[in-house]
């Protein structure tokens, strides 16, 4: 096979040494056929099948003969998740259990409403933040998803879509396991794959990636001048109760997040989103509000309210309606856009937090 370079730091090379083709880049495909005699217009042609159709072997590339799928079987493997279990919930979401190719496993989820059909999807295996309200942190830190595994996600997701409710994909969330800034190339290079003409051509915008708050990340994301939404779970908006339930506010305070986000948005122009989990007796009284009010001023932004989905062992339990509502009228006197979300998928352990993966613990 011909020597040339792989822009990858992949933990799961087989045994027998081949290579994960998904992980060369357009020019290094057609060098290979160049270095073996054949056609440079291959290259495209397999560059399309495996990231315009998603296909999961060269069996499935029917525009190509016999004998080159072969000759590529002999010399390359496809390194795919695969969706291992689904769970369907009464309110039609559904959470997708996948199976790596070193067997460990991640979830993500399926969310269906009326004018929006929205994959979330995870970066990690495990999470290393140990955010208190989280059943993802309690799992530990295991690898980075690589990007290939992290766009398989989505094609499997998208296939469910169409399949179980007739609808393409429209938004794609990075809010399930692990924290995504934590794993910046693959993320950014997922995305790309995504978003690309020659990939799954979603547009930029319809495309969301949650972040605990990494200061310094964010503020490379504005460097990059990236397309997509940026989120920040915030949580609480004084350090001493942010401290309190995600430990990287330590290191991470609300001053260095808002001055990250400053600059973020300098150079983006993108609206924030502050997603906050409302919980009863911690972060729901009208102080509260009116810290996030003020704290809501530093960029142009938005927030979502999620109700608090009970994770065992964390001792928080939902705010009632009445506190989210008045929370929810505070923010909206102050003229600022409140959104108010509603669990989905809780009776499945799908919903915000609750991303665990029993089958990774067994």
């Amino acid at each position: 096979m011909a020597a040339f370079p792989l822009n990858t730091d992949n933990p799961l090379m087989e045994e027998n040494k081949k290579v994960d083709i998904r992980l060369l880049s357009l020019d290094e495909i057609r060098e290979f056929f160049l270095s073996h005699g054949d056609k440079p217009f291959r290259a495209k042609q397999v560059w399309e099948w495996i990231w315009k159709k998603s296909a999961r072997s060269f069996d499935e590339m029917s525009n190509i003969s016999v004998a080159t799928r072969k000759f590529l079987n002999d010399h390359f493997i496809f390194q795919s998740a695969h969706s291992s279990v689904v769970q369907a919930s009464t309110d039609k979401t559904l959470k997708i259990a996948f199976q790596l190719c070193d067997k460990q496993l991640v979830e993500g989820v399926l969310i269906p409403s009326e004018s929006r059909m929205t994959a979330c999807v995870s970066s990690q295996v495990g999470c290393s933040l140990k955010c208190k309200f989280c059943a993802t942190g309690k799992l530990g830190f295991t690898r980075n998803l690589t990007f290939s595994e992290m766009y398989d996600q989505v094609a499997i997701i998208s296939k469910f879509a169409q399949e179980k409710y007739f609808h393409p994909l429209t938004n794609i969330v990075f809010m399930g396991m692990g924290e995504p800034l934590l794993n910046y190339e693959n993320l950014t290079t997922a995305i790309n794959r995504i978003t690309s003409p020659d990939g799954l051509n979603m547009s930029p915008s319809r495309i969301t990636v949650s972040t605990v708050g990494l200061a310094k990340m964010i503020k490379k994301l504005g460097d990059d001048e990236v397309k997509f939404n940026l989120a920040l779970s915030l949580h609480a908006a004084n350090d001493r109760k942010r401290s309190e339930i995600i430990p990287v506010n330590e290191t991470n305070s609300l001053d260095k997040l808002a001055d990250a986000l400053k600059y973020y948005y300098s150079k983006t122009k993108n609206r924030i989103t502050f997603e906050y989990l409302i919980i009863s007796r911690f972060n729901d009284s009208l102080a509260d509000a009116k810290e996030l009010a003020e704290f809501c001023k530093n960029v142009p932004c938005k927030v979502n309210l999620i109700e608090y989905n009970v994770v065992e062992g964390t001792g928080f339990k939902k705010a009632s309606e009445i506190s989210v509502r008045a929370f929810a009228g505070f923010l909206e006197s102050k003229n600022i856009i409140v959104n108010v979300r509603k669990s989905r998928g809780e009776d499945i352990a799908a919903a915000c937090g609750q991303l665990a993966s029993a089958l990774n613990k067994s």
